[in-house]
């Protein structure tokens, strides 16, 4: 019995050519794709670069505005706090106070209670003391941190055997209607320009002026 013989076929030029071409040409169009992924890595790195460099160009500015905006409120406020102190003793007498005492930028500390808070104007006489906080603008966050400021120096008050009562005060050069009412609301007396002076407002009506 004969046994079959299969034949391979050899691979002629003209078929090795072909494979060759189309290997080749798979090699160039891979070629030119990494070549155009390349240069798009590039073109983006180069791009990422330039954003951060104006990033931290816009974000230098940025701060050199904030410095510069800071330093002029601070000076804004000083100079406000300097020309209302001197003649808050005569506008609160005008509203029946009698103030003997005049303090500027107090600081009322107590490690041993955990109490620290400072004072822009501390006015006082042997039965009230008024306490007054100077602001550009006058947040709502601002009154609640005098209401806060109030509480620290009525138990620092206590402390120190203090019977007083203890009264505040927002003075501000721009107060919103609605920040004026929450003040009022609070019981603190309401201290704003008009004209050449300035005016206190005192929480009347509906509204009475808090006792601490």
């Amino acid at each position: 019995m004969e046994t079959a013989q299969t034949v391979e076929k050899k691979p002629d030029f003209d078929t090795v050519w072909a494979a060759i071409q189309a290997t080749n040409e798979q090699l160039r169009e891979t070629d030119r794709i990494v070549r155009e992924t390349d240069r798009i890595v590039k073109e983006n790195a180069i791009q990422m670069k330039e954003t951060d460099k104006q990033m931290k160009e816009t974000y230098k500015q940025m701060k050199e505005t904030d410095k510069r905006v800071g330093e002029i409120t601070n000076r804004f406020g000083e100079m406000v706090e300097y020309m209302v102190v001197p003649n808050l003793v005569a506008k609160f007498r005008e509203l029946n106070f009698e103030f003997e005492k005049t303090h500027r930028d107090t600081v009322i500390a107590s490690k041993e209670h955990n109490i620290y808070t400072e004072v822009d104007a501390f006015l006082e006489n042997g039965d009230k003391v008024m306490i007054v906080e100077i602001k550009n603008k006058p947040s709502v966050d601002d009154i609640d941190d005098h209401v806060k400021r109030m509480e620290k120096l009525r138990a620092y008050a206590d402390l120190h055997n203090d019977r007083r009562t203890y009264l505040g005060a927002i003075a501000g050069v721009v107060f919103n209607d609605s920040e004026k009412t929450y003040a009022l609301k609070n019981g603190f007396y309401v201290i704003e320009p008009s004209g050449d002076t300035f005016t206190i407002t005192e929480p009347a009506g509906k509204y009475h002026p808090h006792e601490w």
